[in-house]
């Protein structure tokens, strides 16, 4: 199996002159009038999603590790993988082992699977979270052994976007698609069309959106003529979409990475998305590329009646791209000052470049001891795991003027540093968790649910065991709650446990002696832990040594406070 990603082999031609000054392309821009209102891709922030990663054991048709591996019948390891970051994976309830060394933190070393319903979820919940609008859906080439996975794929998507408010579109890649212009046609028909009944799926003035990305690119992943390109386009246009054209950053000039004579197709395009992924990789590049691209693309774009919907990118981990943070905003700063219609985030969930907003290891902590992989502090600025996220979400915030234009990146690398009042309320609630182990579906997640009547259960038989709570940034903490489920079907019990804290998720500290804590239902099923004095903590842990019920550590709730 071929492994397909966007990645051109040829080196960008890097842009160097500068048309107009930036003050005259500015008030350009600014007179250039939207071709559409706001819709879901309009006025919105869009991100790739590419729920291409599969596990050996996660149930998914392809059975293999699929775009984790280089050799996909085995686990990935230092010299079998196909990814270039890690990503932080305590918020998912089911992961797998690989071939990796432990963390830094002496966890084992374990990989999401996107075909796990649970992942999706998740990645959607970040989305509610940080006010992420609409995931493009990344389809490649499904008639061959990808295709059953790709299309249980836009199943799962579709219902967590539905679960979680968000909407979601097809993105067609035709990279390496050689029967492309009808088998497209006939994939939309008999297959992803029925996702338009979705109350989820995307909709731009009345019409159904769909990304056809790739034509036009003067590579040989992409070798097709313009007359089968604009004879695409207006199929679906004749279908009653709204149709994308993820195009190459050159369309408007048809010259280095873009094929000249496809000036028709672009131009029969509802809206134009320019590549931007490894034309860009400082904040010198984006501000040439504002002058250069950006404006006079929006201009041409306004002329033709097109709206305009440009990338935006975190730049790549492993190139030391990122600068904490100021790489990012300042596209999102060029982007909104030019006043483009929307806005493409390159990309979600893509660590096989290393260009991903998900959850990333934040530190060497969190990264197994013998990859190699950069973490998220890598230029020395501590930044919390899920910081793109939260930075992505500002971003959008500026797109949609809730917050005031500016050049200064509003968003700290860890959530809540600095000049916060203390907390109020359970810190621990719908946090990310972290466990020892868990015994059949009792894992960690249900503590820190909201739910008195699910819980973690560690492996069985196996004392000492542990579960951790990740409160997203160190935190004052003096009293943690913990639950038993209130039915007197439990039974009393005591529980022998200690309380350890850690502000990096890998040296602890004691926060609470070694005791035992009587957890009765008549009285609530309850126990209060209260700390000896106030500690600043990121990380909470309970270490389990006994339990006079039942030979492991139960948890159905675990709260923390800071008073």
């Amino acid at each position: 199996m071929g492994v397909t990603r966007r990645v051109f082999l040829q080196a960008a031609v890097a842009a160097t002159a500068v048309g107009a000054t930036a003050a005259a392309q500015t008030a350009a821009a600014g007179s250039a009038s939207a071709a559409s209102g706001p819709g879901d891709v309009v006025g919105k922030v869009t991100v790739g999603y590419q729920g291409w990663f599969a596990c050996i054991g996660d149930g998914a048709p392809i059975n293999t590790w699929w775009h984790w591996s280089a050799n996909g019948g085995q686990p990935p390891s230092p010299s079998n993988t196909g990814i270039v970051a890690w990503p932080d994976v305590r918020d998912y309830t089911h992961t797998y082992q690989t071939g990796y060394a432990a963390l830094g933190n002496g966890q084992p070393a374990t990989l999401f699977s996107s075909y796990d319903q649970q992942t999706v979820d998740t990645h959607f919940l970040w989305m509610q979270q940080n006010g992420i609008d609409t995931a493009a859906l990344q389809r490649f080439n499904p008639n061959g052994s990808e295709g059953p996975t790709r299309d249980a794929m836009a199943q799962k998507v579709r219902q967590s976007a539905e679960s979680h408010g968000r909407k979601f579109y097809i993105m067609y890649d035709v990279s390496d698609w050689t029967n492309m212009q009808s088998e497209i046609k006939a994939d939309w028909t008999n297959k992803m069309k029925a996702h338009t009944a979705s109350s989820a799926y995307a909709v731009q003035n009345g019409k159904p959106v769909v990304c056809i990305w790739g034509f036009g690119f003067n590579d040989n992943q992409r070798p097709f003529a313009p007359d089968a390109c604009l004879d695409v386009v207006n199929w679906f246009k004749s279908q009653g979409c709204y149709v994308i054209g993820g195009v190459p950053t050159w369309w408007r000039t048809g010259d280095r990475d873009s094929r000249a004579g496809f000036s028709d197709v672009y131009h029969a395009f509802h809206m134009l998305s320019p590549w931007m992924v490894g034309r860009i990789g400082n904040v010198a590049d984006a501000d040439n590329f504002y002058n250069v691209a950006t404006v006079p693309d929006l201009a041409e774009c306004a002329a033709h009646g097109i709206d305009y919907q440009p990338c935006v990118l975190p730049g790549a981990v492993t190139l030391r791209q990122r600068a904490h943070g100021d790489f990012m905003w300042r596209q999102f700063y060029n982007m909104v000052r030019a006043g483009v219609q929307g806005i493409y985030i390159s990309m979600f969930d893509e660590f096989n470049e290393g260009n991903q907003i998900a959850k990333t290891a934040e530190s060497q902590a969190w990264v197994p001891t013998n990859s190699g992989f950069l973490a998220l502090d890598e230029d020395g600025t501590a930044c919390s795991s899920d910081y793109y996220l939260r930075l992505t979400g500002d971003g959008g915030r500026m797109l949609k003027g809730q917050i005031a234009l500016t050049a200064t990146r509003p968003t700290p690398p860890v959530a809540g540093g600095g000049t916060t009042p203390p907390p109020t309320g359970n810190l621990a609630l719908h946090r990310a968790t972290a466990e020892s182990g868990h015994t059949q579906t009792y894992a960690s997640g249900n503590a820190t649910d909201g739910d008195a009547n699910s819980y973690w259960e560690s492996v069985n038989n196996a004392f000492p065991q542990w579960l951790q709570v990740d409160l997203g940034s160190a935190q004052p903490v003096k009293r943690v709650v913990l639950s038993l489920p209130p039915s007197s079907a439990w039974g009393a019990r005591t529980q022998t446990l200690s309380v350890q804290g850690s502000t990096d998720g890998g040296t602890f500290t004691q926060l609470a002696a070694s005791a035992g804590h009587t957890f009765d239902p008549a009285s609530g099923n309850t126990a209060t832990i209260t700390l000896p004095s106030t500690a600043t903590t990121r990380y909470v842990r309970l270490t389990f040594t006994a339990n006079t019920g039942w030979p492991a550590g139960q948890v159905a709730e675990f709260q923390v406070f800071a008073s």
